[in-house]
This record gives C-alpha cells, sequence and structure tokens, in this order.
C-alpha cells in the first residue's frame, strides 16, 4: 500500500476503483486498522461506481505515531470536561478531521462522500461541519454526538472495551481476548465467525501493535465532547446507520445524531451491532449510495 504526507504526517492508504469516479472516503474507529473495512464491502462500493479510499487514522496501522506523547488519564479528562475546563490531550478529532482533508488535498480529490464509523464517525461528521464545500454526502455508522445525557454503553460492552489485551506476544491469549471482545460488541443477528475472526485479528496484529496509539484516540474522543451544534452546521446530504442492538454505541446515538442534521435520513438495523458483519454490508452500501444520489447526479447504480 501507498504512504502520502499529509499535514507533515505519514499516512498509509489504499484505493479502489477508477480515479475518474465519485470518491467515497471512509474513516475507521478507535484503535482499527484501514483493514477492518473488509475489502468485500469495498469492492461492492466499486461496483456501483465509486473510487474507494481508506486509511489509517493517525497513531494506527501504518500511518505516523505519536510516539513519545503522552496517554492521557480519562478520569482526568472527563473531570475537566465536567469543570467546564480544556482537555489537555495530544491531538483531536478535529486534527483528525483535518487529516481527512489534508489526505483529500494531496491526492487532488475536490470533493467526496465521506464514510465513518464509530469514532471514524464523529470524525466524518467534523469534516462535514467544518469543511462543507468539501464534502458531497456524509454517512455515519454506529456513531453518536457526544451529547452526555445519552445512555451510556451497555456494562459488558464498556468493560470489554477498557479491559487490557494481554500482550500479542502470547498470540493465543491476545486473539481469546479480540474474540471475546467481538462477542460481547457484535451483532446478535449475524453470529460471529469465530475462524474469519481469528484469522483477522492475527493479521491485525502482525501489521501493526500500538496500544498507546488507542489510548491517545480515546483521550480525543473523550476531550471532543458534545459535538451538536457543530452538527447543526451541517448541509450536506446525510444518512445515519445504526444497529437497533448495539451495546457500544446504543441506538439512541444514532437517533440523536440524526436529529442534529437537518434533513437526515436516519437508517436503524435490526440485528445490527457494533461490527460491520457480511450479512448487512449490503444494506449499509446501499444507503452510502442512496444518499450519494442526492448530492452527485453522476451516480446511477
Amino acid at each position: 500500500m501507498p504512504q502520502i504526507s499529509v499535514n507533515g504526517l505519514q499516512f498509509e492508504y489504499e484505493s479502489f476503483g477508477s480515479a475518474a469516479h465519485p470518491t467515497v472516503i471512509l474513516i475507521m474507529g478507535l484503535g482499527a486498522q484501514l483493514v477492518r473495512w473488509p475489502l468485500r464491502f469495498c469492492d461492492k462500493l466499486v461496483e456501483r461506481g465509486f473510487r474507494v479510499i481508506r486509511f489509517d487514522n493517525r497513531d494506527i496501522g501504518l500511518s505516523a505515531k505519536m510516539d513519545g506523547a503522552p496517554v492521557p488519564e480519562l478520569a482526568t479528562l472527563i473531570a475537566a470536561r465536567m469543570a467546564g475546563l480544556p482537555a489537555q490531550v495530544p491531538y483531536t478529532l478535529e486534527d483528525m478531521a483535518a487529516d481527512t482533508v489534508g489526505l483529500m488535498d494531496a491526492l487532488k480529490i475536490d470533493k467526496a462522500h465521506i464514510v465513518g464509523a464509530s469514532m471514524g464517525g464523529m470524525i466524518a461528521q467534523l469534516v462535514a461541519a467544518n469543511y462543507p464545500s468539501r464534502v458531497l454526502s456524509l454517512t455515519s455508522i454506529m456513531s453518536t454526538t457526544g451529547n452526555p445525557t445519552l445512555p451510556p454503553p451497555a456494562r459488558a460492552a464498556s468493560a470489554v472495551l477498557m479491559a487490557r489485551a494481554p500482550h500479542p506476544s502470547d498470540l493465543e491469549a491476545y486473539v481469546l481476548h479480540g474474540l471475546n471482545t467481538l462477542r460481547v460488541i457484535g451483532s446478535p443477528g449475524a453470529p460471529l465467525d469465530e475462524a474469519a475472526a481469528r484469522e483477522r485479528l492475527i493479521a491485525e496484529v502482525q501489521r501493526n501493535y500500538n496500544p498507546a496509539g488507542f489510548g491517545r484516540q480515546m483521550a480525543a474522543v473523550t476531550a471532543n465532547g458534545d459535538r451538536r451544534e457543530k452538527l447543526r452546521r451541517i448541509t450536506a446530504p446525510t444518512m445515519v446507520i445504526h444497529g437497533a442492538d448495539d451495546p457500544l454505541v446504543p441506538v439512541a446515538g444514532g437517533r440523536d445524531t440524526a436529529d442534529a442534521i437537518a434533513g437526515a435520513e436516519l437508517r436503524i438495523i435490526p440485528g445490527m451491532g457494533h461490527d460491520l458483519p457480511p450479512k448487512f454490508q449490503e444494506q449499509i452500501v446501499d444507503a452510502i449510495v442512496s444518499i450519494a444520489k442526492r448530492a452527485d447526479v453522476s451516480v446511477t447504480r
């Protein structure tokens, strides 16, 4: 895969399809590498007439690491937010939104359809709010607004997210931890393919292992706070997709996102949790294409 310089940092990215077609930028979630966007999912978008870009966010995968930067304590960040004080973090979700636009600049993409999942949905929201002239459409998947009154994650989902994974030097323990996480936060309507998940977990950790990056990204999410006022500035056609059975980001977060963005369409998928299993990929692709058609008359399939 190629690398490119963006805002003084090196980013790993991958491009699928013809550069002559409308571009979809895929932004992945917390601590997740670009490979979490399944190849078949990318191929489905290409088949529908798009160029697709997936990339590693800063501090994860093969993109630049913020080595040497501290990993803030979440309790300290939360206390600062509650006191109305500025949070001290190595970088922000706003910086990560600027990374996305910088990647577009580097690849000479004037406008794109922006799609984000989970934390990536938060980043995508900020791209649409802060850089409206660069966004053809927005799709926010299994994400939320930062509204502090929304329901929290289910206790088991929060516990597995925050649990320290075993070091991959004990690969079997590391994989078992990952499988348990996927079972807890995944889709009850699409049982986990454990053999495929095991293979993916091993491939991902062999590609990159950077738990400090996860911690710094979590700090960026925590520090960002309530985005609803910014979301009200979004003018791009917007699709909000959420699993009805998401235990990590409850469906109320999707509803709140759609409520905050004028004209947003909300699609709730029964049986879907906090993942992108093959069973639901066609529905998600259909939703992305549907909102893209509202923004770009060249999209016909």
